[in-house]
């Protein structure tokens, strides 16, 4: 993985602390979700956006496997969301797919991700406009990829923290 640019700011008045990585195998992206792992605790919303099959499902499987949570990480597109508890003390993670959601967060309620938020980690696939209202804080991944080119796994990631939880969180160990 190779770093590029660090922090460009967001909406005015919310800090925003990012990096910028090209990512060039799906191993790459399940390691940056296991880094990613290192990183979130308890309580975080992770928001992952990018084209369909740019892997967001691969990087949300590195990060189960460095949460050490049960179950094999897979697309949750038909059942919405699952929940892998965690194996060991860690947080479980709530792992969302909202592609099929067509309405916001009045249509994600029936999840009841808010009250599953404070002791898990929850990772929303397609959630841009659907989930931010959850919290005010958040880790948001954009992933972008070669559109209509199948054969090229070189992906750009960008990874931002929006809010205090993430000023200072270390965004740069990501590109290590």
């Amino acid at each position: 993985m190779e770093a590029a640019a660090p922090h460009t700011p967001a909406e005015p008045g919310t800090p925003e602390h990012s990096v910028e990585l090209t990512v060039t195998s799906p191993e790459q992206m399940r390691e940056l979700g296991r880094r990613l792992a290192g990183l979130v605790r308890a309580g975080d919303l992770v928001l992952l956006s990018g084209e369909l099959g740019a892997g967001k499902t691969t990087l949300t499987r590195g990060l189960g496997e460095g949460l050490g949570v049960r179950g094999a990480v897979t697309s949750p597109t038909f059942v919405i969301a699952r929940v892998h508890p965690s194996l060991g003390d860690g947080p479980p993670l709530v792992h969302v797919d909202a592609y099929r959601l067509a309405g916001g967060l009045d249509e994600m309620e029936d999840l009841d991700l808010d009250v599953s938020l404070p002791e898990s980690v929850i990772v929303v696939e397609w959630g841009e406009g659907k989930v931010e209202e959850l919290a005010d804080d958040r880790l948001r991944v954009v992933i972008h990829r070669a559109v209509g080119d199948t054969t090229d796994e070189v992906r750009h990631v960008t990874v931002s923290g929006l809010g205090e939880r993430w000023a200072g969180a270390g965004l740069g160990v990501l590109a290590a």
